[in-house]
């Protein structure tokens, strides 16, 4: 059976469904899409970044990632709106949805953007096109945002297909379609090339996706190692993987946060380690998982990064453990500099119903901790995450659950801003 798939991209997600929300909810007349405009987080957090922005933004420079400061020296009157990840959440769940009634199989790619295998659905959506045109005009009339939609007969192709002109369209790149449509491309616009990759790839004399898909693999491979040869099967259109409806098994757990302030004592840091434990240990007891290794991550405020990794005795999934880790890392690590931003990071996960090998030297009592956790995450699931929270977090300033989706990104209070 011939294969056929489509990537769906949300155009500008998080800014669209901004945008969607205030018209058809809040009563707003301007539509954030139409104008220059992105969405951003807390300057005063330390978290003043863009994180999505206008197409009409672009003419301006505009890059998401980059400092609010940065954005407004390029245009000073972007309209700036903070996130609202609660809203996107229950976007892109109806946006998977809807998806969902083409195919059974539909890969969420991330929380704007799905694959969908159609080979199946021939007999039904005979047309590719014509179905791809009726899903895109669905959830502009439905959920009030536009996608693109790109179709090919494997994922590489369908999402390349899907970056070319926005927004609001429907693209194809088959393989006799390659030459005309990609090949022209620049290299950096190909899947998987980087600006590091797209250097040395110029150094070769390489600057269009087609040179790179007649290119010497044994040269790029040399010059890239495996990474070279991947590339040049997507610069020629090979790519087998299947489409994953079911999300594979995570291979590591991890949380970070940028801290609102220069943390420059031990004793701070370490709160702040505990409040990436109770979220991170949290995250592998819902999983019903453990983790065997456990890394931290400390940005300074000049910017500098380090890391540390050490393997456990044993996998786990304790917030007390976990901590008293990341804590011992952070001890041998730190050079008592200011921090700006700290992480906890595990790997080598486990199942969570392997059992522990006890020790005559351990003096902790695992299982009253086990017990513990396992009431805390109840209470919380049943009463809020602040229904418990530990001692050392009520009277500071640190977030008793941090890393993630910070609080001020999760919602809006948008009766206290002007939506025009």
């Amino acid at each position: 059976m011939e294969r056929l798939v489509f990537h769906v991209d949300v155009n500008s997600a998080f800014l669209s469904w901004e945008a969607a929300y205030r018209i058809h909810h809040l009563g707003g007349t301007l539509d954030l899409r139409s104008i220059p405009s992105a969405v951003s987080g807390d300057q005063e957090a330390r978290h003043g970044i863009i994180l999505a922005k206008s197409i009409p933004s672009k003419q301006f420079g505009i890059q998401t990632g980059e400092s609010v400061h940065e954005a407004l020296q390029k245009c000073p009157g972007l309209y700036l709106v903070p996130p609202n990840y609660n809203l996107y959440e229950r976007c892109s769940y109806a946006f998977i949805e809807l998806l969902k009634e083409y195919s059974p199989d539909v890969e969420q790619y991330s929380i704007d953007e799905c694959f969908m295998d159609m080979s199946g659905t021939k007999w039904l959506f005979p047309d590719p096109i014509q179905t791809a045109e009726l899903i895109r005009e669905r959830i502009s009339h439905e959920l009030g945002f536009t996608v693109n939609i790109g179709i090919s007969d494997n994922k590489l192709l369908a999402k390349m297909a899907s970056d070319f002109s926005k927004p609001d369209q429907v693209h194809t790149l088959f393989k006799d379609e390659m030459q005309k449509k990609m090949w022209p491309l620049p290299v950096k616009d190909l899947f998987y090339v980087g600006h590091a990759s797209a250097g040395k790839l110029y150094k070769l004399g390489i600057y269009t996706i087609g040179q790179l898909a007649q290119a010497d693999p044994n040269v790029l491979k040399a010059h890239l190692k495996s990474h070279g040869l991947q590339i040049w099967n997507f610069a020629n259109g090979i790519d087998l993987s299947p489409v994953q409806p079911v999300t594979p098994a995570n291979k590591g757990y991890g949380n970070s946060t940028t801290i609102a302030f220069d943390v420059q004592d031990a004793e701070t840091a370490k709160n702040v380690l505990l409040a990436l434990a109770e979220t991170v240990s949290a995250r592998l007891r819902k999983d019903k998982v453990k983790a065997e290794v456990i890394s931290i991550g400390i940005r300074y405020a000049d910017f500098q990064y380090i890391s540390h990794q050490m393997t456990l005795n044993h996998a786990t999934n304790i917030t007390i453990e976990l901590h008293q880790y990341a804590c011992r890392l952070f001890e041998e690590l730190w050079n008592g500099k200011p921090i700006r931003h700290l992480g906890i990071h595990t790997a080598r996960i486990k199942d969570g119903g392997e059992l522990r090998q006890l020790s005559f030297f351990d003096l902790a009592n695992f299982e009253k901790w086990e017990d513990m956790d396992r009431a805390v995450d109840q209470i919380r699931l049943k009463y809020g995450i602040d229904a418990v929270k530990r001692a050392v977090f009520i009277r500071g300033s640190i977030d008793h659950l941090s890393g993630g989706v910070s609080r001020e990104k999760r919602t809006v209070a948008y009766d206290r801003l002007v939506i025009d």
